[in-house]
């Protein structure tokens, strides 16, 4: 009896060993005949800005409020008729409000005396498809200047050029990093002997608005870019 029953254990441990090592060996004999390659494709295109935004920010300056105000109404007429002049529609240009610094009601202003008591500050924001139209009027505004318009300091350029239509290009530039990609994994494949077999992963990155000259500007200060995407791709090789 007691033979018997250590048959039984016997069997039952056997069973259990091979039920465990089977699908433990196909695994890894799947892993071992596993083979693949993973490449990067490079996509590049070169595009031009759809909109342009430049914001118009000036100053008058004065003791008195009101003839302060009249000043920079005057200045916004002034502004208006330029815009107007170079082809710029009521619809392309926004008003801003207008802010008010009373230099006296500053209690940390200090004891020397105060030439022009009220600063007041108006913006005007030009957004408009005709980005090389922007662009050429902003180098007219030494007329404004001329007219009477005082500015506020502004650090850099006051306009953005914007690329609007990313997603119009995205298929393309995927197709063709994809492609740039599986040129890569035929190279790699030649040299080990192997053949390119289906995609087994893809990730397609980021895609990437940059200047399209390396200049010491911002990308949204130059109306010609470069979209830029890297494409990750994992194929089988057979």
């Amino acid at each position: 009896m007691k033979k018997i029953s250590a048959l039984y254990v016997t069997i039952i441990a056997l069973g259990l060993l091979f039920v465990g090592f089977f699908p433990g060996y196909y695994y890894y004999k799947s892993k071992f005949n596993y083979n693949a390659v993973t490449v990067k494709g490079l996509a590049e295109q070169d595009v031009v800005a759809d909109l342009a935004i430049w914001e118009i920010k000036y100053v008058a300056t004065g003791n008195d409020l009101i003839e302060t105000k009249n000043n920079l109404e005057k200045q916004t007429d002034i502004i208006l008729a330029f815009l107007h002049d170079n082809n710029f529609s009521d619809s392309e240009i926004e008003l801003g409000g207008m802010e008010t610094n009373d230099l006296m009601a500053n209690p940390y202003r200090g004891n020397e005396a105060v030439t022009s008591r009220f600063i007041l500050t108006k913006s005007m924001t030009v957004r408009s498809n005709q980005v090389y139209n922007v662009a050429e009027t902003y180098t007219k505004t030494g007329d404004l200047i001329n007219s009477g318009i005082v500015f506020e300091n502004q650090y850099g350029t006051p306009i953005s050029y914007i690329f609007t239509r990313l997603n119009d290009i995205k298929p393309q530039m995927l197709e063709l990093a994809t492609k740039n990609a599986r040129q890569a994994a035929l190279e790699f494949a030649k040299s080990s002997d192997s053949k390119v077999g289906k995609i087994h992963s893809a990730n397609q990155g980021v895609f990437s608005i940059l200047p399209r000259d390396n200049a010491n500007a911002s990308e949204s200060q130059q109306i010609n870019k470069k979209v830029r995407v890297v494409a990750t791709v994992e194929y089988f090789l057979e």
